[in-house]
């Protein structure tokens, strides 16, 4: 929690990475919701694990190598770095503990109620299913096992990264011997069925089956024990401040090494006697501080593949599903001539992605059209928005994809796509040396024979260019023909292909250029109007709330009398509930859908401005990326985002508020009447599709 003085008021800020552990740990409460179908509960467990492997790749990376001196940062000095480091392995062992007995206690048992027993262990094993898996081991396991001896200096084996590895102890002449052995995973499933006793399937970790003959191995060897454990690398790519010419091969070539970078965790099977721990430790050279306690069985993540015998088990609840936009299908499925009448939204995954494909296909077809721009931060492999471009391009159409290299953990699909696109005669823009461009955009521009401009076409997003994320996040589009935001796009696409070295945007905000005085003025013109006597009130939803100058002005507004309801899902900085922010609530959503749209309103004295766009308000957002929103104008469109704020500030169901420490403090409503924002709002969409 850190400090900072303004008059005579102290503002205080949460932790980032103790606020995203909270986030976490929210998600890990999905798991313990009872009304929730049985494998939705599990899929939350591999959920909230797999957070937890890029936490560690990304976040404890970074300061495990500020703490060593290894690097450095205006931000965090050497001690607070390991302070950080301290409270990071408090929590993180708290919640393990907290996972452990989920999993366990609640997940296990109803497994078992349900007629499906999953053992935890080979001691479970019934003897009627020792026969199977010993010929399962025989046929399907050992063929693929290769141990090798671990000693130090004298065989060196390199530990891959996200890997799961046994080690195991044997006794020879009185002494103990060690070997490692890499779990086949990519050869044997990891959650082995096994044949139904009476009215009961019944499933087996693979490990399991190891533990159970993996004494067959070795003739002439004494058996002690065995334990898994697995490494998380550094996955950071420091790349952001090299030039453009040397970013792809330096790309290519971090990007091959990702997997062998600083380990930042060593996780182990606590039940690892501190012998046999030190003995790995010694021989692997990993510090006490890389040191993570784990359960027996590792990599959790993997339970999103956990067989479900009985379907009526992973059957979701009544899940909103995709509905037509009736305003595009009275226009015979046309989103151009949809939105040439009116702006319009798309809310996904409530609407389907296609109508952004089709637009595209439209645009690669429209003889009008003369140029299509578009930005591309993650996009689905086998990306049906990469096909479309390419048919326009074949088409005749000029086509400019920004691509950024830069995205985490994309690095390598984006350079693969932008050399498909190349191939194809689309002009392909790579990254900004000191930026990322974040921004989800898109422009078809059209002229007539005579060269004469025509209704253009402008898209802006919360979301990706990705087919894939858009059935799984929920994230919102502005379509519209505005010559404003068309002229502010074209303006935008110019300083991307360095065709200008500045920009002036009047209706966009814009990262780098307006966006930050922009918020500014808008919050403290909520001020404005409580101190003439009126009321100020704010909406902000987004991701992430971490930049100490706007929490401030956020933490000013709440002084002055201003209203202010935050929707963040993950790390929020502000610390609601104090002096200084004694106006302020936070809430917190996790459900089917994954919050992920960004929307801003602020009340303006009864004229409401409303915004929605790609960032977050955290210091990378504002201040190194390129970022755009658009402002939403049309009265119809104000309406169905205010009132999609309101289903989620209302939500009983799956919104807690963030307290002062951090704690996620469930809604409950005492009466009969549940709102669940994301399932109130889909049959909000739905009534008013009925209405058109």
């Amino acid at each position: 929690m850190t400090k900072k003085k303004s008059a005579k008021v102290t503002f205080r800020y949460f932790d980032r990475d103790m606020s995203w552990l909270s986030f976490n740990y929210r998600v890990l409460l999905e798991a313990a919701d009872e009304q929730l179908p049985l494998y939705e509960r599990i899929s939350f467990i591999a959920i909230y694990t797999s957070n937890m492997e890029e936490f560690y790749k990304v976040r404890v990376a970074e300061h495990r190598a500020i703490a060593y001196g290894l690097k450095e940062t205006e931000d965090t000095s050497r001690e607070e770095a390991s302070a950080i480091l301290a409270q990071i392995v408090a929590e993180t062992t708290r919640q393990l503990a907290e996972r452990t007995r989920i999993f366990e206690q609640m997940i296990v048992p109803t497994l078992r109620r349900n007629h499906i027993i999953f053992y935890q262990s080979p001691s479970e094993v019934e003897e009627a299913h020792k026969p199977y898996l010993q010929r399962y081991f025989t046929d399907e396991i050992f063929p693929y096992l290769q141990p090798v001896p671990i000693k130090r200096g004298v065989v060196s084996t390199f530990l891959r990264d996200n890997r799961l590895y046994m080690a195991m102890r044997l006794k020879r002449e009185g002494q103990f011997d060690y070997f490692l052995l890499k779990l086949p995973y990519s050869k044997v499933p990891r959650f082995i069925e096994l044949p139904r006793l009476g009215e009961y399937d019944y499933i087996i970790y693979m490990e399991d089956i190891i533990r159970m003959y993996a004494a067959r191995m070795f003739p002439g060897y004494e058996w002690d024990s065995c334990y898994c454990f697995k490494i998380s690398r550094d996955a950071d790519i420091l790349v952001d401040n090299i030039a453009t010419n040397e970013l792809l091969s330096q790309l290519k070539t971090k990007v091959k090494h990702r997997k062998n970078g600083a380990i930042s965790r060593f996780l182990y099977d606590r039940q690892m006697p501190d012998d046999f721990l030190e003995y790995l430790t010694y021989t692997f050279d990993i510090t006490k501080d890389e040191l993570v306690m784990g359960d027996q069985h590792l990599n959790l993540e993997d339970l999103r593949h956990l067989p479900c015998p009985n379907p009526m088990l992973r059957q979701e609840e009544e899940r909103p599903t995709t509905m037509p936009h009736k305003t595009v299908e009275a226009m015979k499925g046309s989103i151009y001539r949809s939105v040439y009448k009116r702006d319009m939204l798309l809310f996904y995954p409530y609407h389907s992605f296609n109508y952004l494909i089709n637009f595209l296909y439209e645009a690669g077809h429209d003889p009008f059209c003369t140029d299509i721009m578009i930005t591309q931060y993650r996009v689905a492999e086998n990306s049906a928005v990469i096909n479309a471009l390419i048919a326009a391009a074949k088409n005749g159409k000029r086509v400019t994809v920004f691509v950024e290299l830069k995205a985490r953990f994309d690095e390598e699909n984006n350079l693969e796509t932008a050399e498909l696109m190349r191939a194809a005669g689309i002009n392909i823009i790579f990254s900004i040396k000191g930026l990322k461009v974040h921004a989800k955009v898109a422009l078809a521009l059209r002229k007539n024979r005579q060269g004469k401009e025509l209704n253009s076409y402008a898209y802006v997003s919360t979301g990706n260019f990705n087919e894939k994320t858009a059935r799984q996040y929920a994230d919102i589009a502005l379509f519209t023909c505005s010559r404003a935001v068309v002229y502010d796009l074209q303006n935008l696409f110019a300083y991307l292909c360095k065709e200008s070295e500045s920009a002036d945007f009047k209706r966009l905000l814009v990262s780098q250029f307006n966006m930050v005085d922009r918020l500014k003025e808008l919050i403290r013109n909520e001020k404005r109007f409580v101190r003439l006597g009126r009321s100020g009130h704010i909406i902000l939803k987004m991701n992430a709330l971490q930049d100490p100058a706007m929490i401030d002005e956020l933490y000013k507004a709440s002084m002055a009398g201003v209203q202010i309801d935050l929707i963040v899902r993950g790390v929020c900085c502000l610390i609601p509930g104090e002096e200084f922010s004694r106006n302020i609530r936070v809430t917190r959503i996790v459900d089917s859908f994954l919050e992920h749209s960004r929307v801003w309103y602020f009340a303006n004295d009864g004229k409401p401005k409303l915004y929605l766009g790609s960032p977050d308000w955290m210091r990378r957002n504002l201040y190194r990326r390129i970022e755009v929103v658009a402002p939403v104008l049309d009265k119809t469109l104000q309406r169905q985002l205010i009132d999609m704020l309101h289903f989620q500030l209302t939500d009983n169901r799956k919104a807690c508020r963030v307290d002062n420490c951090l704690q996620n403090i469930f809604k409950s409503s005492s009466d009969e009447n549940i709102i669940r924002s994301q399932y109130a709002f889909y049959d909000y969409l739905l009534d008013e599709n009925e209405q058109k």
